[in-house]
């Protein structure tokens, strides 16, 4: 019989939901949680050039870079919001049946380099297939033998995405594209996991109507991808401009956060409009030959990023310039009056080039 996973700090059901990332939506940043951002403009004006990734070798501007696996001071809150969406919609969840080997290598793999890069948080041995996992933020130790399905809680691509922060995508390469036939998804931006399951490349990208640029970007991230390699993960960090920090913003649950612009004026704009930073990474699995698409989401009020100087600049010319023609940006909400409160923080000033902080102290928050 399966034992229960421990995940007390997530409300049962029927008990009330967190509110971190909905209801009061109490998220906040901690000074260091800022520093650590991933920002995702390096030059003064955005445009599409292409697919834009990069090696993922835990290098980079900030701390969110130096993992694979990114465990930051969210991570409690994110899983117990995981756990309340799952037990809502059971949906989010879903690896299809041929996926069986890669969800476990895929398990294998997020567990390895979990317990390298945070080993004050996690450990995991594994001798042949005798596993043993424990994650100490959770409270999480766990005897199990990798294959056999019977000896964890649920499904293992389940189980190590419940203890991980980010959405997962399981893509399966044949008939010459990558097939989406699995994952663990409860923070989509605008779309649903539900939907698109089982889908071929294009199908689930869809076709952006007025979008050219987009589109060939699109072709062009599918022939990349089907060439990545096991020993050259890529990543990239990508963006929207969100309303309220508010991480499920999947179909399934439009109804709740279409109301979210709702209250918002230019007096509350600082603290109501956020960066929402999509750190996507892309890595193969070799014995399966499956691919592991990493969505993180992070998020970075307008006010916070004024206590950056360069990030408040930056931010500011990107929004005053931004082409209304990319289909992505095209409904953007309160760009004028995000445009008119950073712009006391430019005084047009030469940025340096990169993405990074400049600097390892904040300004006041104003």
């Amino acid at each position: 019989m399966r034992g229960e996973l421990n995940l007390s700090i997530a409300p049962r059901s029927g008990e009330v939901p967190p509110n971190v990332f909905r209801g009061d939506m109490t998220f906040r940043n901690s000074d260091a949680g800022i520093l650590r951002f991933p920002f995702p403009l390096d030059t003064d004006r955005f445009e599409m050039k292409g697919v834009g990734v990069e090696p993922q070798d835990r290098n980079g501007p900030t701390a969110a870079y130096r993992s694979l696996f990114d465990i930051d001071e969210h991570y409690l809150d994110e899983v117990a919001e995981r756990a309340f969406v799952l037990d809502q919609d059971r949906s989010r969840y879903h690896v299809l049946p041929h996926m069986e080997e890669a969800q476990w290598e895929a398990t294998d793999y997020i567990m390895r380099a979990l317990a390298r890069d945070f080993p004050a948080h996690f450990s995991y041995r594994r001798e042949d297939r005798n596993c043993r996992w424990e994650n100490r933020l959770l409270g999480e130790r766990r005897d199990f033998t990798f294959g056999r399905a019977e000896t964890l809680p649920c499904e293992a691509f389940e189980y190590i995405t419940r203890q991980t922060q980010g959405d997962f995508v399981l893509m399966d390469q044949r008939q010459s594209t990558l097939w989406l036939d699995g994952g663990m998804v409860t923070a989509p931006y605008g779309w649903s996991f539900d939907f698109i399951l089982g889908m071929n490349w294009h199908d689930w990208h869809g076709t952006l109507v007025g979008a050219v640029a987009e589109s060939r970007v699109i072709d062009q991230a599918l022939r990349m991808t089907m060439m990545l390699s096991a020993e050259a993960p890529q990543r990239r960090v990508t963006w929207v401009h969100a309303v309220r920090p508010r991480l499920d913003k999947s179909l399934e649950n439009k109804i709740v956060w279409q109301h979210d612009v709702d209250g918002v004026t230019a007096e509350t704009v600082p603290d109501d409009i956020f960066v929402r930073s999509e750190f996507q990474q892309l890595y193969r699995v070799p014995r399966s030959n499956a691919i592991i698409f990493v969505l993180r989401n992070y998020l970075l009020s307008l006010r916070d990023v004024a206590r950056v100087p360069k990030w408040a600049a930056r931010l500011h010319r990107v929004l005053r310039d931004l082409d209304p023609g990319l289909a992505r940006f095209s409904n953007i909400h309160f760009r004028r009056e995000c445009v008119d409160w950073l712009v006391r923080f430019d005084d047009g000033r030469p940025l340096s080039p990169g993405a990074g902080p400049d600097t390892d102290r904040l300004e006041p928050r104003p």
